[in-house]
C-alpha cells in the first residue's frame, strides 16, 4: 500500500496523465484479484467503503431498481444490523419485509424460505457466515431456491471471504458484500459483487456524483485501500486450508477446556461454523461482571462490535433470554493466536467464572 500514499499518488479516474494510469492499473489489478477469489468477472466488482455500504447498496439499490416488479424482501432475524436496518428503512417507504426465524443451531430452515417467497418478492438476503456465532448458512441450497423462483439472492459474505471457499456461480449468488478488515486488510474498504450476466442485476446507485464504478457508486477510489484489500485477499486464500486446520485445533482445544465448567452451552451449529469462532453461554454468572474481570487480559466481547450495550439479537433469535444473551462470550481466534494463549484464556476464564459464582446471587 505504501507507494500509493506517496510516489504513486494519482487519481485512478484521471486518465489524462501517467499518474492516473498508474493508479488505475493498480485498481484494475486489485479488481481482478478480488473477482477471481469469488469466481466473478472484474467488471462485476464495485468498490465501497466496507460491507455496511455494500449491504446498503445491494438492498436499497435493488429495491429502487425493481420497484415496479415488487416491493417484498426476505431476510433472516440473525443478520447483521447493516442488513436489518436497511430493510427496516425500506419498510418506512412502503416495502414489505419478511424476517425468517432460525433453528436452534442458527441455520435457516429451507422450507420456510420457499414458503415465504411471493409473486412480488424481489430479493432474498442471507449472510454467508454469522458474525457472532460463526454459523454457515446453506448458500448453494438458498441460491437454488432463489434462482428457481427468479428472485435475486444477496449474501453478506464479510465474515466468509478468505475463510471458506466462495464461488458466486456454484452458489447462484447475484450480489455479495465483502470487506477487507475481516481478513487482516485495511479498514474502510469493501466491495459489492453485482452479477452482470444470467441474470444481469439492475442496481440503482445510492451515491451520486462523479459516475465512478460504471455509474454504480460515485466517489474517488482510495487506491492504497483498494490495493491493500486485494493483497489481504490473496494472502488469505493462499493460507486458507492451513489456517482452517490451525484455527479448528485451537478452537476445539479452548472449547474442550471450557467444558470443565458446569452450565456452559455452545451457541450455533457445532460443525457448520467458521473455524475460528467459538460462542458460548455460561449459566449462573453475570455477563457484565465476567467481561469486567476478563477485559484487562483478554480481548473478547459478548456480541457484535456494533451493538455492545444491548443483548445480542442473534442469541435472542436462538431462543435465549436477555440474561442468557448477556452471559455469552464470543471468541474470535486468528492466525497469530497460539496454544499458549488459548490455554491462558481458558485458565483465566474458568477461574473468573468460579470466583463470580461463589459470590453470586445465583449461588
Amino acid at each position: 500500500m505504501m507507494p500509493y500514499w506517496t510516489d504513486a499518488f494519482g487519481n485512478p479516474a484521471s486518465l489524462g496523465h501517467f499518474y492516473g494510469w498508474e493508479a488505475q492499473a493498480a485498481v484494475q489489478q486489485a479488481r481482478e484479484t478480488i473477482a477471481a477469489a469469488i469466481n466473478a468477472q472484474p467488471d462485476e466488482i464495485v468498490f465501497t467503503s466496507g460491507a455496511t455500504e455494500a449491504n446498503n447498496l445491494a438492498i436499497k439499490g435493488v429495491a429502487e431498481a425493481y420497484l415496479q416488479r415488487g416491493r417484498h424482501l426476505i431476510t433472516v432475524m440473525t443478520e447483521h444490523r447493516a442488513v436489518l436496518e436497511p430493510c427496516a428503512y425500506l419498510e418506512t417507504l412502503g416495502f414489505k419485509v419478511t424476517y425468517l426465524p432460525v433453528q436452534a443451531d442458527g441455520r435457516l430452515e429451507l422450507t420456510q424460505l420457499s414458503t415465504a417467497i411471493r409473486a412480488d418478492t424481489i430479493l432474498v438476503s442471507v449472510m454467508a457466515a454469522n458474525n457472532e456465532i460463526g454459523v454457515l448458512q446453506p448458500l448453494a441450497e438458498i441460491g437454488y431456491i432463489c434462482r428457481s423462483h427468479q428472485v435475486l439472492f444477496h449474501t453478506d459474505a464479510a465474515q466468509a471471504l478468505g475463510k471458506i471457499p466462495l464461488d458466486v456461480e456454484a452458489l447462484s449468488v447475484d450480489l455479495m458484500s465483502l470487506t477487507a478488515h475481516k481478513l487482516y486488510g485495511p479498514k474502510g474498504i469493501g466491495a459489492l459483487y453485482v452479477r452482470r450476466r444470467q441474470p444481469r442485476v439492475q442496481l440503482a446507485p445510492q451515491l451520486h456524483g462523479g459516475g465512478q464504478e460504471q455509474g454504480r457508486r460515485a466517489g474517488t477510489l482510495y487506491t492504497p485501500q483498494v490495493v491493500g484489500f486485494s493483497v489481504a485477499v490473496q494472502l488469505s486464500l493462499e493460507r486458507l486450508e492451513s489456517e482452517t486446520v490451525q484455527l479448528q485445533q485451537l478452537r476445539d482445544r479452548l472449547w474442550q477446556q471450557l467444558q470443565t465448567l458446569s452450565g456452559v452451552v455452545l451457541n450455533g451449529h457445532p460443525h457448520h461454523r467458521l473455524a475460528g469462532n467459538l460462542n458460548i453461554t455460561i449459566a449462573d454468572v453475570d455477563g457484565a461482571a465476567l467481561l469486567l474481570v476478563l477485559q484487562p487480559t483478554v480481548a473478547l466481547s459478548s456480541g457484535s462490535a456494533c451493538s455492545q450495550h444491548q443483548p445480542s439479537h442473534v442469541l435472542l433469535a436462538l431462543g435465549h433470554s436477555a440474561e442468557q444473551a448477556k452471559a455469552s462470550l464470543r471468541f474470535g481466534l486468528g492466525r497469530s493466536n497460539t496454544i499458549t494463549q488459548v490455554d491462558h484464556v481458558a485458565q483465566v476464564l474458568i477461574e473468573a467464572v468460579r470466583s463470580l459464582r461463589q459470590n453470586s446471587v445465583y449461588s
